[in-house]
């Protein structure tokens, strides 16, 4: 039932509210059999290597909540390169949601499990259907597919009727009612099976969970202490020469970088910011494998582990303090766009990464760190959602505007429906030509499928005006932008 409602809400080509409601459906459905009991492979013939003394699984409800939230943007926000993020989030959390791993292997293993189990579950999902088939010959279960397909039947017939003796009616018939083609049938057979796959990949999972022991376990065979030790202290050393540098240069300011770089401000800061992004990310590397190898099995070694561990994220978090000094002065220079804030959201969220490392390292205790560190990458997602990045640069390039005169209306032209009440603040020349794509887009006879709350505003704000009223101008440009 729950892949039928993917089917029919689904809109694959835009973000809207049918990703909400097939996430519900997905969600209610997994939660509905979870809790209802399942049959282990085992027991309907060939099943999975798991002995039938592994319990069923329970789904996860915080996993799935973020799973329902992340389908739930397209609902709210209109721009489609925020929603594929959401929608690529929204997998590993709904693995996540139906598997029990805790260690960073095993959560690197089951956010990509649900299309093997999904494979693997066919013949699992074949057979319990057979058995369920001969039990309930003649019982409920044909009584209630009695009772629907009457049920259809007559809202065919009778809402046919009204739709060919009102045309008021016919209207809405025609809004709500999906459209029939090749093409259409072809979108519904393929969202169907694949949302009835990840579903059936779902419940296997949670029916016969995967043996995890092995990826939970700490490491058996732990580095001698120089052999963790040297390493670390050359790259805290290097750390803490580069901090120092930095240091200088945020208390130095524009003066100093061009005395020193020959460069203006803003271009050092764009200089070294992807450096810095890759520095940051490459060293969380390092603390994972150096906390899984580094023995502590003396006061000592734990002492170690706590100062160069901690030392190293301690700089990690300045590293990240400059990296996003370096944006935001970029930004401030040459405008807002989607990679830039993009970019300074993920460096916030290593940033509290970092801070969670810290936090595990006074008592040397991180299983809850995994787990917290992914969480914290979905809030960091789903707060840049409630940011509204689209309006969120639109706004800040017209308030840049105001002040200075400087605008690349070409790259605003390219956002989506979001930024409109935004644009809507610009000079006619300038929100004509910033327009004209979305006022286009926005002309189109979309269905229920994909209205979404950015739209609506944005329908509203140009207050009904035809997509011809919203022309490009020579006047606008075009200006080229960087990245």
């Amino acid at each position: 039932m729950a892949g039928l409602v993917a089917a029919a809400s689904v809109p694959l080509d835009r973000p809207g509210v049918g990703w909400a409601i097939a996430g519900l459906a997905g969600a209610a459905a997994l939660t509905a059999l979870s809790l209802r009991g399942w049959a282990h492979p085992s027991m309907l013939g060939r099943g999975p290597a798991v002995p039938p003394t592994i319990q069923a699984g329970a789904i996860r409800p915080l996993w799935t909540i973020a799973t329902v939230v992340l389908l739930s943007v397209g609902t709210v926000r209109a721009a489609g390169w925020l929603f594929v993020l959401c929608l690529l989030t929204a997998a590993v959390t709904g693995s996540l949601a139906v598997t029990a791993g805790r260690s960073l292997p095993a959560l690197l293993v089951t956010s990509v499990a649900v299309p093997v189990a999904a494979l693997r579950g066919l013949p699992w999902v074949t057979r319990g259907t057979a058995i369920l088939a001969r039990q309930q010959r003649g019982g409920p279960g044909a009584r209630i597919g009695a009772t629907i397909g009457v049920s259809v039947l007559l809202l065919l017939v009778f809402g046919g009727l009204f739709a060919s003796a009102d045309a008021a009616f016919a209207e809405l018939v025609g809004r709500v009612t999906p459209e029939i083609s090749a093409s259409a049938v072809a979108r519904w057979v393929y969202v169907f099976a694949f949302a009835t796959l990840g579903l059936l990949g779902g419940a296997y999972l949670l029916a016969a969970p995967p043996r995890l022991a092995g990826l939970e376990r700490p490491a058996k065979t732990r580095l001698r202490r120089l052999e963790w030790t040297l390493p670390l202290v050359v790259l805290n050393a290097i750390f803490l020469a580069f901090v120092a540098v930095q240091l200088t240069v945020l208390f130095g300011g524009a003066e100093h970088v061009l005395s020193t770089a020959g460069l203006t401000y803003a271009e050092y800061a764009r200089s070294g910011f992807w450096q810095l992004l890759v520095v940051t990310a490459l060293a969380l590397g390092v603390l994972a494998l150096a906390a899984r190898w580094a023995p502590r099995d003396t006061p000592r070694d734990r002492l170690m582990i706590r100062v160069l561990l901690g030392g190293l994220a301690a700089l990690c978090l300045v590293i990240v303090a400059s990296a996003l000094f370096r944006m935001h002065t970029y930004e401030e220079a040459y405008g807002f766009t989607r990679l830039r804030v993009l970019v300074s959201a993920c460096e916030l969220w290593l940033g509290s990464v970092l801070v969670m490392v810290l936090a595990a390292g006074v008592r040397l205790r991180a299983s809850w760190l995994p787990q917290a560190a992914i969480g914290s990458g979905v809030a960091a997602l789903i707060g840049l959602a409630v940011l509204n990045p689209d309006h969120f640069i639109a706004d800040r390039n017209v308030a840049r505007y105001q002040d200075s005169g400087r605008i690349d209306v070409a790259y605003l032209s390219g956002l989506s429906a979001d930024a409109v009440p935004a644009l809507d603040r610009l000079p006619a020349t300038q929100r004509s030509c910033a327009l004209s794509d979305v006022a286009r887009d926005l002309e189109r006879d979309h269905d229920w499928r994909g209205w979404n709350i950015g739209t609506d505003r944005a329908r509203h704000a140009l207050g009904g005006q035809p997509a011809s009223t919203y022309t490009w101008s020579e006047a606008c440009g075009p200006v080229r932008i960087s990245w």
